[in-house]
């Protein structure tokens, strides 16, 4: 099993700030989800270790493994911004994951 913590701070310190929430769900496309397992393998420690990323996790469905969900905290809606447009995400998430996937959805959230 891969390592995903988020570098040496700890949830509390993360959570209890302000910060902007992001939820995502992913489904893979038929056959494709160890591909896209893969591909998020590679792009997570760079996510976790983005300055403006205060958390950021990846789980893989138990039921279905077709199916991913994101859980990530950034400082602000800057913070997002860069990580979208960063070479990272435009490498491993826009060029090789997206088009594996049968479904993606986004939503986020400011956190109380």
């Amino acid at each position: 099993m891969k390592h995903y913590a988020m570098s040496t701070r700890t949830i509390s310190d993360a959570i209890n700030t302000s910060g902007l929430l992001v939820v995502a769900q992913w489904e893979a496309k038929e056959g494709q989800a160890d591909k896209v397992a893969a591909i998020l393998g590679s792009f997570l420690p760079e996510a976790q270790k983005d300055p403006g990323t205060k958390l950021f996790l990846i789980g893989r469905g138990k039921d279905n493994p077709a199916q991913f969900l994101f859980y990530e905290l950034f400082q602000d809606e800057a913070a997002f911004k860069a990580h979208s447009e960063s070479a990272y995400f435009k490498t491993y998430i826009a060029e090789q994951a997206l088009p594996l996937l049968a479904k993606r959805e986004r939503t986020q959230y400011a956190l109380l």
